[in-house]
């Protein structure tokens, strides 16, 4: 891939960012397209800050190039969902998580939201706490991983992880802008660390609530490719980018009920790994957009992952499905991770699929 023609200078826009916008409000609506991993955004101007995502009007989008409509039929609808500030435009403009509905409101293929927001209303009782902890690589404009050599390889795995150092973390930068812009955005960003592959890093969502999990991870995830833009460079949710002695990418999804967190919730613990096991199948297809193709590359039983063959569980077990932290085993409650999501997964497919499994036990409803 040759270099991108389109870089600009990123600092002359600072000229334009103290326009006086005469009491206008920028409305970023971002939504996933026909891809279940992709997502798009265009701008809307309000005469008024919106307060709550009900202030927003619900727009509309083409969806013939988004891969989610016939050119005969191209209008798909934006029901707006959720509001964050806005990192880029600063000031009272606003980040709008949208849902994608077809001409008739019906809900788009992709738009999994709607069908996650009922099961986590069903099961609001047993509040339900999730954490995902999102891997990425960051690649260069001609597609390979940040800071490599060119046409070659780093040394092997081994000192990158939690690195320090320029010959061991690549892109420091990048990971700082985007920390910073999800906790202005207001995003519920635990952390962030290098990971075991160079160029790859994590970054942490959680503890969320229910439906929030999901919007606040994709909104994530859209700042992130924003940032990127502005450095000129690029993030990929790919799980598995390096072939070969490299560790892959996944998005490793924490999960608790109220009652695993109280005293005794080791036995609520194992009730749902119990139950999990037995829908192994089930949550392989809903855990990447390809139903489980793109995690067959990397759930391999090597670099730190398990089968996709196999369901495993066990405390401190990095190889299994299902690890229960080693505190959480000391202390006899707390929440349990399922490793097996692959860093590009749909988190209203992976936190559904928990509910319904654990919680519900009506996966066929």
């Amino acid at each position: 891939m040759a270099d991108y023609s389109a870089a600009t200078n990123k600092t002359v826009i600072d000229r334009y960012r103290d326009l006086d916008t005469k009491g206008k409000c920028q409305v970023m609506y971002i939504w996933i397209d026909g891809t279940g991993e992709n997502v798009r955004a265009k701008t809307k101007t309000m005469d008024f800050v919106p307060e709550k995502p009900d202030d927003c009007p619900v727009w509309n989008f083409d969806g013939s190039s988004t891969g989610q409509a016939e050119g005969s039929n191209s209008d798909m609808f934006l029901k707006p969902c959720r509001l964050f500030a806005d990192p880029f435009r600063k000031g009272d403009n606003k980040l709008l998580m949208c849902e994608v509905y077809k001409y008739d409101w019906r809900a788009a293929e992709t738009n999994f939201r709607k069908s996650c927001a009922e099961v986590m209303k069903r099961a609001e009782a047993t509040r339900p706490w999730f954490g995902i902890e999102q891997e990425y690589t960051l690649l260069g404009s001609d597609g390979h991983p940040f800071g490599w050599p060119k046409g070659g390889y780093p040394g092997p795995q081994g000192p990158y992880y939690c690195g320090v150092g320029a010959n061991k973390v690549y892109g420091r930068d990048i990971v700082e802008a985007h920390y910073r812009s999800c906790l202005y955005a207001g995003i519920k960003i635990a952390g962030t660390n290098a990971e075991v592959m160079p160029a790859q890093w994590e970054y942490q969502v959680g503890p969320c609530e229910g439906i929030e999990m999901g919007d606040h991870l994709w909104v994530s995830r859209f700042i992130l490719h924003r940032v990127c833009e502005d450095f000129g460079v690029i993030a990929t949710l790919d799980p598995k980018p390096m072939e070969g002695d490299w560790n892959g990418a996944g998005a490793h999804c924490n999960f608790s009920t109220l009652a695993m967190r109280e005293d005794g919730g080791i036995n609520h613990m194992r009730a749902a790994i119990e139950k999990l096991s037995k829908r192994h199948d089930e949550h392989i297809r809903a855990y990447d957009p390809k139903n489980g193709l793109d995690n067959a590359r990397r759930l391999t039983g090597k670099h730190e992952t398990s089968s996709i063959d196999d369901f495993s569980s066990g405390v401190a077990n990095r190889g299994a499905s299902i690890r229960i932290p080693r505190q959480c085993g000391i202390d006899g409650k707390g929440y349990m991770e399922d490793r097996r999501p692959s860093s590009n997964c749909d988190p209203y497919r992976v936190t559904e699929a928990l509910m319904r499994t654990t919680v519900l036990d009506d996966w066929e409803s």
